[in-house]
């Protein structure tokens, strides 16, 4: 439909904004006809349906999640490293809810391989702690520590959940740090 400059790419971004406003769950073929002030069969077109959709604002996200986070602790090592690390996956949560809860889309694995955004962000945290001296299956264990810490921590702030007046900042630096202790004095299998 070119009268509308429809492209996958341009439906893709303005699914991502719309993720942001209205939540992932929230983005339609539907209401992304109305957006563009065309029918849904103009949007077939360029997608098959709301599945492939979601997948390519998940792959999207992907990459601005990763880009985000190389370019964070690109040139660092440690805990400063971990910080940035840390900031950068917590601001992209924070910023852009819908596209954070797209990269959290269970996706068809032959769409992961085919994302270098998805690579990225599975290959950025395990180099992060391989500069903590970390290898299998501690590397893995790590992973998913900062993972769901991140997530959680991320999730309970976007939602409202930390209501006491200590300032979420200083609670959040302070977890990162904790980490970073851990992290540095990780047990071995044996200590588990």
């Amino acid at each position: 439909m070119a009268r509308a400059g429809l492209t996958a790419e341009r439906i893709t971004e303005a699914a991502a904004d719309m993720a942001d406003t209205a939540g992932f769950t929230g983005v339609t073929v539907s209401a992304l006809a109305r957006h563009f002030g065309v029918k849904d069969a103009s949007l077939y077109s360029h997608v098959r349906n709301l599945a492939e959709l979601r997948a390519r604002v998940a792959v999207l996200a992907a990459g601005e999640l990763s880009d985000r986070i190389g370019s964070a602790i690109a040139g660092r090592a440690g805990r400063e490293a971990l910080m940035a690390f840390a900031d950068a996956y917590r601001s992209y949560a924070l910023e852009h809810p819908g596209r954070y809860a797209a990269t959290q889309f269970q996706l068809d694995p032959e769409i992961i391989a085919g994302s270098s955004g998805h690579r990225r962000c599975m290959e950025l945290p395990y180099s992060l702690l391989r500069g903590y001296g970390l290898a299998e299956p501690d590397i893995t264990d790590a992973v998913r520590l900062l993972r769901s810490t991140f997530h959680g921590y991320a999730h309970i702030e976007a939602s409202g959940g930390f209501g006491h007046p200590r300032e979420v900042r200083a609670s959040w630096e302070r977890a990162v740090h904790a980490l970073h202790i851990a992290l540095e004095n990780w047990p071995g299998t044996d200590d588990a």
